[in-house]
């Protein structure tokens, strides 16, 4: 296995999504997803420890990671985002009923799952410590390219569609509105898988998953947060 790719070097990645997505074809939030994956972990791998909301204390400032995965001798930082379109309907045992809302704000949508990664190479300062970036979403135009003419926008070095790579200084509108320059120090290439088919209009789901390695200048003595 991908050590970068594996949880708390315990389990891979595609192992828990295979589990999680036969629990929960779809979520009424990130928090469910992030709570639903945290039960799933648990379940495949009991010797981790999941903590949700971790903070982690970097020099000037707290930040706060999604779910701290702890093992035996590794551990896994992982940052979640659920970006939906309109979908509504009734699946899973026991079915449940869902009404998901729609997220228009596409180009935010990009611009936050990118800071993920961007706070993930800052978050993984141990040698023992991976990253992972998820984004799972029902909205197509995240994992679809730009058509061939389309207009410019402001987040065309945000884009995260399928084959897409992320590398280096990304500027919001062209460096106009500096607040939201992003730099990452690797390259991450996108690749969007399947997750589920629930049928109508909004009812396909697909994933990503960027795995951060530990920074190159990682230490081993650096304090425990879980």
């Amino acid at each position: 296995m991908d050590d970068n790719q594996t949880v708390a070097g315990q389990i891979s990645l595609g192992d828990v999504i295979a589990q999680l997505r036969r629990h929960s074809p779809v979520f009424h939030s990130e928090a469910d997803l992030q709570h639903s994956f945290a039960r799933v972990l648990w379940e495949l791998a009991p010797d981790v420890l999941s903590r949700l909301e971790v903070p982690q204390r970097l020099v000037g400032k707290t930040e706060y990671l999604d779910l701290q995965c702890v093992g035996p001798s590794a551990r896994t930082a992982i940052e979640f985002k659920y970006f939906t379109r309109r979908w509504t309907g009734t699946v899973g045992t026991p079915a449940e009923d869902y009404d998901l809302k729609e997220h228009a704000a596409t180009d935010l949508a990009r611009l936050h799952f990118v800071r993920d990664i961007a706070r993930l190479e800052r978050f993984c300062r141990r040698s023992d410590q991976n990253g992972l970036a998820i984004m799972l979403t029902n909205d197509a135009s995240l994992w679809t390219a730009p058509g061939a003419g389309r207009r410019q926008t402001r987040d065309r070095d945000f884009r995260i569609h399928q084959g897409r790579e992320l590398t280096g200084t990304l500027l919001w509108a062209e460096g106009a509105y500096e607040r939201n320059t992003c730099t990452l120090q690797g390259a991450y290439l996108l690749d969007w898988e399947p997750y589920s088919e629930l049928g109508g209009a909004g009812g396909e789901f697909r994933y990503v998953a960027v795995p951060v390695g530990p920074a190159p200048d990682a230490a081993d003595d650096m304090p425990a947060h879980v």
